[in-house]
């Protein structure tokens, strides 16, 4: 194989196939949160956009939807202007459902991914082992009842 793109290769596939980490975040109400062994899923929204596709999936579902399913919800908000912060994290509060909040983009980075869209990375044992994107409402929410919605493109199996 030509060295320039087994290069290419190990850097698009390294981040997906590496542990995810023993990262902690605060959420929404600045209790940390450190990622368990037994999280199935982290969905990862890296735009305002995308945050708001997650919670028009979940929005209207019981507290407790995404814990038990094992999914955490991680909003990228390192690129919000400190003043949008001041107001939105506030805002956020009323959400009942726990936003992780990645105020250096580190944790997001570490996973690659686009702004466009929610990226959706299966766990196993804190290894991702599949990464899908959603950009509609129907699949996200198909995604979240336990079955990938034909909108997902799958990246990794």
């Amino acid at each position: 194989m030509r060295p320039s793109l087994l290069l290419l290769l190990t850097l698009v596939l390294t981040p997906l196939a590496q542990a995810a980490g023993n990262w902690t975040l605060n959420d929404q109400h600045d209790k940390a949160y450190t990622l368990a062994d037994d999280t199935r899923v982290v969905m990862v929204a890296r735009s305002m956009a995308s945050a708001r596709l997650v919670n028009s999936a979940v929005e209207h579902t019981p507290a407790g939807y995404l814990e038990a399913r094992g999914v955490v919800f991680v909003a990228d908000i390192e690129k919000m202007p400190s003043m949008v912060q001041a107001v939105m994290v506030p805002a956020m509060r009323s959400a009942n459902y726990r936003i992780l909040l990645d105020r250096s983009g580190e944790v997001a980075a570490q996973y690659g991914g686009d702004r466009d869209s929610v990226q959706w990375l299966e766990l196993s044992h804190g290894k991702v082992t599949a990464e899908h994107r959603y950009s509609d409402l129907p699949s996200l929410r198909k995604a979240l009842a336990g079955m990938v919605g034909e909108g997902a493109r799958q990246v990794v199996k």
